[in-house]
């Protein structure tokens, strides 16, 4: 069970972070306020060695940019891989796809990641972006339609989610009578590879995933026979000269979930932190020139987005400190952008703060998330919607809750009413 943060205006326990000797996925401090720990290992061991982790972790800005540069010493081969915590049982049942997401670009390094990157930014073009966010205009709409008569809503389940997932769904190409059971399937693969889970739950979650793929992999090849006008219609022609079956799949996978995950954290925790200080709010209805400011400043000081895993292939020392060959390493992106070097007074949110852009929640260099512009042009809409149409939102008393996970910041509810 997850301990809830405390509500505005209450004393705050003690902090767990202030004495925390290493990461634990498990704690409830880990994802919902870890920076007094990150600030200490910045400080004192800014290459630290996890052993609830199992790996290297770098925090320090600098550091974690050059790593994400390097992908000589610090490879990208089998990031994503995290089975580490899964039963001997589960990784049975899952057979070759326990290594899913092996032939996904996140999870390459050059020349095979630039072949398959190419492939992908062929739907990313910035009129297909804009086309995109004309089509997340309307959704949001339709999210607050539905809402709006209530007065009161759960902002993560009714107004954050909702519009990222159904973008995501017809971008990719997932029938409309699909799209909720498509939905559980990519939380239950999030939550099996990426949020540790006891051994029932493994399995539960595990068939839901073999589903999800078996899914996927029917999808590709019915677009291979009669194509349409969506991103699986995009990929599947270019099997098998340009990319295997396999590497369709993942790369649709994949997106799929950037979609039902990143963007709605990031706008539940901006609006967590918007409306915990009225100020916020009120400054942006005022001048709605801020949003974009805004959003890169909720995304450096709330990470949706906490790292990127490398695995090294050379022996690195840095700092004094020698990482040897085979090591896996964790680029902490979120410590990064809390690093006081770069972002003075890391802590104060301020949507006027002049480099806040320089966040690396999107990744860095060839590695650079490839739908990052959207998910930005999706932020700063939705913004716009909101501050339009509910110009009264506010956030009763409330204990929140933040998900345990090692690779995203979000909450698991928020009640909001206007």
């Amino acid at each position: 069970m997850t301990t809830p943060a405390p509500a505005p205006g209450r004393t705050p326990a003690p902090n767990p972070a202030h004495t925390a000797t290493d990461f634990d996925v498990t704690a409830d401090w880990h994802v919902a306020d870890p920076y007094p720990f990150l600030r200490r290992l910045r400080h004192e061991q800014p290459v630290f060695w996890s052993d609830h982790l199992k790996m290297w972790v770098l925090t320090r800005y600098d550091d974690v940019r050059a790593a994400y540069r390097d992908h000589t010493r610090f490879s990208s081969v089998g990031s994503l891989t995290l089975s580490r915590t899964l039963t001997d049982e589960v990784k049975e049942t899952l057979g070759e796809h326990r290594s899913f997401l092996d032939n996904f670009a996140a999870n390459l390094d050059p020349p095979r990641h630039t072949a398959i990157r190419r492939a992908i930014s062929r739907a990313f073009t910035p009129r297909a972006v804009e086309r995109l966010g004309d089509d997340f205009r309307t959704k949001v709409d339709a999210a607050i339609d539905a809402v709006l008569p209530a007065g009161r809503a759960d902002f993560v389940a009714d107004l954050a989610h909702p519009p990222s997932a159904r973008l995501a769904a017809v971008f990719i190409g997932v029938p409309p009578e699909d799209e909720q059971r498509v939905k559980r399937w990519v939380l239950s693969w999030f939550q099996l590879f990426l949020s540790p889970q006891p051994p029932d739950r493994q399995r539960e979650l595990a068939q839901d995933f073999l589903k999800y793929l078996d899914y996927i992999d029917r999808l590709v090849t019915e677009r291979r026979a009669e194509p349409r006008d969506d991103f699986v219609s995009l990929m599947a022609e270019l099997v098998p000269h340009d990319l295997s079956h396999r590497e369709v799949v993942e790369t649709i996978s994949a997106l799929l979930l950037g979609g039902n995950d990143t963007v709605p954290n990031g706008l539940s925790n901006a609006v967590y932190r918007l409306l915990r200080d009225r100020r916020d709010w009120e400054a942006l209805l005022a001048d709605p020139s801020l949003i974009p400011g805004m959003v890169e400043e909720t995304l450096r000081v709330d990470g949706a987005s906490l790292g990127s895993f490398r695995t090294t292939t050379t022996d690195v020392t840095l700092h004094g400190v020698t990482i040897p060959a085979g090591a896996q390493v964790l680029l902490h992106a979120d410590s990064a952008g809390h690093d006081e070097t770069v972002f003075p007074d890391p802590e104060r949110f301020d949507m006027r703060r002049a480099n806040a852009r320089d966040h690396m929640v999107f990744g860095y260099g060839v590695h650079h998330c490839v739908g990052a512009a959207l998910s930005r042009l999706k932020m700063k809409i939705a913004f716009e919607r909101l501050t339009t149409r509910l110009p009264g939102l506010r956030q009763p008393p409330q204990r929140v809750a933040y998900r345990r996970s090692l690779v995203g910041r979000g909450l698991t509810g928020l009640r909001v009413e206007w």
